[in-house]
């Protein structure tokens, strides 16, 4: 095991990797920005190193900074936990260089799996199912349209390099197949550096679900379970649940099948998710893989007592994973998680930087906080909008929803607005109660809020 690891974030994933290493009795070493000095991440950790100033790219994406970090203090692997640099293949491999071990899969991996095209024409060799694409990219409208033609519209244009919903639009119409090709390649561009796209068959009312895997160099590979990711807004997910309402026994197993052979294809090390699209007949297809750990991974957490963040740094040191023994896995009660964003939901979800001024969290069976917000915390335009993840389990679903109302209720954040109110409304819906929420719920069910 390691005596000490650098993470290479900031906020509640921070905190949370720094906890598990905790209990592993590993010391950790925060890398921060100047807004972020007086965070609890960075009080927490038992060494903490600035890296440069406010904005992401003087900071958290500065490489070098964070390996001289590492290097300065002595740490002997990095945990990138999400977003940043925890998908960057040149990070990875740049770690790798200076004999630092990177908590989580290889560069090689994230290199062919990050590529979306490339990660199609992977699955579907191994015999993953996978949504009717073109074949590579499409590097002209004029491909594009062929196979928007051959297939049928609705089609889904999608950058390759892609996340986040970036990239991604939807063409129902002919006539609107060239803007929307030029406004993908463009946004795709400015987002990723690589204006690639391929096309996709649109599934329509699809729901999102995906299969939490693990790997390890002793031939371990698990999954475990799936999330139920259907409620998103522009393809950024605002509430996840475990397991799916829409999966009986026989579709998560061919799932839990279809992931491992995923792993095996690639020869997958540490954690990552297979996402797949299912269609209202309940046939699953294969949509994109992340290399890294997941913001929703709690709710996996919650309904098979593993603890994922430990077993990535138990991976990353050569251990095998502690939960090998257990799989297959079956979903133990149902698990919840919300984002609480400093967004407003009644206006568009407009960000909401601002101070915390008062901040009360609720407990009691099943309920389970992970944030680093504190009453005077300021919360940064520079960052991500997230200020906690409210995660609740019950012994089943009903249970799990009148657990997040009384949990919901008990949340009390002010100073910003936040997105309690939206997650309110959905525990009242009459769709979400019922289990039959789609990627479309929000503009369906609660189009007033957009």
């Amino acid at each position: 095991m390691f005596d000490k690891i650098l993470i290479a974030n900031r906020g509640e994933v921070a905190l949370r990797v720094m906890r598990a290493a905790r209990e592993l009795g590993v010391k950790t070493v925060a890398v921060y920005s100047t807004e972020d000095a007086d965070t609890l991440p960075v009080r927490y950790a038992d060494e903490a190193v600035c890296i440069g100033p406010a904005p992401s790219s003087e900071s958290y994406l500065q490489m070098g900074n964070i390996i001289e970090a590492a290097k300065m203090t002595g740490a002997q692997a990095i945990h990138p936990g999400y977003g940043f640099l925890a998908e960057n293949a040149e990070f990875a491999r740049a770690c790798a260089e200076e004999g630092i071990v990177f908590i989580g899969p290889s560069a090689d991996c994230i290199e062919k799996m990050g590529d979306k095209a490339t990660a199609r024409k992977t699955m579907a060799d191994c015999g993953v199912p996978t949504v009717p694409g073109s074949e590579g990219l499409c590097d002209t409208v004029e491909e594009a349209r062929d196979f928007a033609e051959r297939v049928g519209y609705p089609v889904l244009i999608k950058a390759t390099a892609g996340g986040g919903g970036k990239g991604m639009r939807e063409v129902h119409d002919p006539t609107d197949l060239e803007s929307q090709y030029k406004a993908a390649r463009t946004e795709a561009q400015a987002a990723f550096g690589d204006d690639g796209v391929y096309l996709e068959k649109l599934v329509l009312r699809p729901r999102h679900v995906e299969i939490q895997i693990l790997a390890d160099d002793h031939d371990n590979r698990v999954a475990l379970c799936e999330r139920d990711c259907s409620i998103q807004r522009r393809h950024q997910k605002l509430l996840e649940e475990a397991p799916s309402p829409a999966l009986d026994a026989e579709t998560r197993r061919q799932m839990g099948v279809a992931a491992v052979r995923a792993m095996r294809a690639v020869d997958y090390r540490n954690a990552g998710t297979i996402e797949f699209l299912l269609d209202e007949r309940g046939d699953f297809y294969f949509m994109e893989m992340n290399t890294r750990v997941q913001v929703e991974h709690p709710v996996t957490e919650m309904i098979t007592g593993t603890d994922i963040i430990k077993e990535q740094i138990r991976i990353a040191a050569g251990e095998p994973m502690s939960c090998a023994d257990r799989a297959p896995f079956s979903p133990d009660g149902h698990a919840i998680e919300m984002r609480i964003n400093a967004e407003d939901p009644e206006h568009g979800f407009r960000p909401s930087p601002g101070t915390v001024t008062r901040l009360r969290l609720p407990g009691g069976p099943g309920v389970r906080t992970e944030t680093f917000i504190e009453e005077g915390s300021r919360i940064s335009p520079y960052y991500d909008s997230l200020l906690a993840k409210l995660i609740v389990h019950g012994q089943d679903r009903e249970e799990a929803i009148a657990r997040a109302k009384r949990a919901l209720d008990e949340l009390t954040i002010e100073g910003v607005a936040t997105t309690i109110p939206f997650h309110k409304r959905v525990m009242e819906n009459e769709a979400f109660i019922a289990g039959d929420a789609t990627t479309d719920f929000i503009e369906t069910q609660m189009g007033d809020v957009l």
